[in-house]
């Protein structure tokens, strides 16, 4: 169905609902199509809790704040500006 948006102003109430019961509503301007009234679709989320489980390392305290060897040499023993 195509409403200009003049007749969409006054019967926006009725077209929603024809909208929602399946019928495809275009709005126009001038008789050119610019907007389709459609029924909103809450978004699944692709999310699923414990997908990762078992995968994943469990880190301790210990685990978190050791050192990195290599870069604590990178660090300590490497050359600020090194020689060219």
């Amino acid at each position: 169905m195509l409403v200009n948006i003049s007749e969409a102003k006054t019967n926006l109430s009725s077209l929603i609902n024809r909208a929602y019961q399946g019928e495809k509503i275009t709005i126009a301007k001038h008789n050119l199509p610019m907007i389709d009234l459609v029924v909103h679709q809450p978004q699944k989320h692709g999310l699923k809790l414990g997908l990762m489980k078992g995968k994943v390392k469990e880190l301790n305290n210990y685990d978190w704040f050791a050192e990195d060897e290599e870069i604590n040499a990178s660090f300590y023993d490497g050359e600020i500006f090194p020689e060219e």
